[in-house]
């Protein structure tokens, strides 16, 4: 989907429209699933997460400014915000020993040969323009968005001030959103 379907589906959405939602949904559900699941390594608190972010999307769609970024961007923010959440409420309850299930481990790998071949160029694309940040700046991204780490817990892990993570990763993702704009 373009930018613009993007845009447009939103739209729709914000005017009630039902089957935009499912076509939203279609399109963009194995992202946020896949995001949720690298996030929190468990195929039901992911498969909910899914759920949330979209019941949230339908019911924020009016307010969704396409100025403050792209749809994709809004999903992902979502997703991470949720699924960190969960990993913070996971982390302050006593764990369970029930033995975990080996097939929650199993991923659905079901997208149609072309999505694939876009998300593959996309990845690669974002992995490259991750490779040119210095590294400091590069391992606080991937800490936040591919392991779900909160800024502070990020500090701690690094002995490093809240506030040097907080610019740190905001100047890298504002490098990240320069390099990748003309892709």
């Amino acid at each position: 989907m373009t930018a613009d379907a993007d845009h447009s589906t939103v739209a729709r959405m914000a005017a009630g429209d039902q089957a935009a939602l499912a076509e939203f949904y279609d399109h963009h559900g194995r992202a946020v699933y896949s995001l949720a699941f690298r996030i929190l390594r468990d195929q039901r608190d992911a498969e909910e997460i899914v759920q949330d972010v979209f019941t949230q999307a339908w019911r924020e769609s009016r307010r969704y400014n396409t100025r403050r970024g792209s749809v994709m961007a809004w999903l992902m923010t979502l997703t991470r915000s949720r699924a960190v959440d969960r990993l913070r409420r996971r982390r302050s309850r006593p764990q369970s020993a029930a033995p975990a299930d080996p097939r929650a481990d199993i991923s659905d790998s079901a997208a149609p040969a072309d999505e694939q071949l876009i998300w593959t160029v996309r990845v690669d694309e974002v992995r490259a323009a991750l490779d040119t940040l210095p590294f400091v700046q590069r391992m606080t991204i991937e800490l936040a968005f591919y392991e779900g780490l909160t800024h502070s817990e990020i500090a701690e892990r690094l002995e490093e001030p809240l506030g040097t993570i907080k610019t740190r990763i905001r100047q890298g993702l504002l490098k990240l959103r320069e390099r990748l704009a003309g892709t």
